[in-house]
């Protein structure tokens, strides 16, 4: 799991108020937060490697909310969102989640909805980083493996015994084994089973 500091708050939204007093209810539970007067503003900072949750206002002048959740989407942004709003309805909400946000709270909030919202889409960005890391890992552990290696291992994967993929691949047992130690050893598992999980890692 990602460390909290190394997650923040983003908010955005055009009542200056609705900003301090929604920086401090973070600040104090020790959160880090940056704050936006609106999406442009925000749009203009953006940064891809940016890691925490965005709280967004619905109503704001230009851009609203719900248009820079689509915005962002466009961009390829994973960070995760939470709407607050003093004008929900029904349409905006299914709007707001169908563009994947996290939790749709109307005005005023109720603070600790708030931390659990934000909470979750901190678990949300976490778990995604951890699965990116998890892939990129299993891809270059992946790399380092022959293409006879690969051959075995799919057969492995596929449920052969080692004296079937002996026949298909025209090759002794003895080799078949061989093969497959490195395959193990390459990829650091113990188990056929682990070496299944490893396989639908890179998928």
């Amino acid at each position: 799991m990602i460390p909290k500091h190394d997650l923040t708050v983003f908010i955005v939204d055009d009542d200056a108020s609705v900003r301090d007093a929604l920086s401090l209810v973070f600040s104090v539970r020790g959160y880090r937060t940056a704050v936006f007067s609106g999406a442009e503003d925000f749009l203009k900072a953006w940064q891809a490697n940016w890691m925490g949750c965005l709280l967004i206002d619905i109503r704001m002048p230009g851009m609203d909310g719900l248009s820079l959740q689509d915005r962002l989407i466009e961009m390829g942004s994973t960070i995760p969102v939470v709407v607050i709003t003093g004008h929900g309805d029904v349409d905006s909400a299914r709007r707001a989640f169908k563009a994947y946000a996290i939790d749709f709270l109307e005005k005023p909030v109720d603070h600790d909805k708030m931390i659990d919202a934000v909470e979750q889409a901190f678990n949300s960005q976490s778990s995604m980083r951890d699965q990116k890391s998890a892939s990129e890992k299993a891809t270059y552990l992946h790399d380092q493996i022959t293409p006879r290696e690969q051959e075995v291992m799919n057969l492995v994967v596929g449920g052969y015994h080692n004296r079937e993929i002996a026949e298909k691949l025209s090759i002794s047992v003895r080799t078949v084994e061989v093969h497959k130690a490195h395959v193990m050893s390459k990829l650091n598992v113990d188990s056929v089973a682990d070496l299944v999980r490893v396989s639908m890692t890179r998928r």
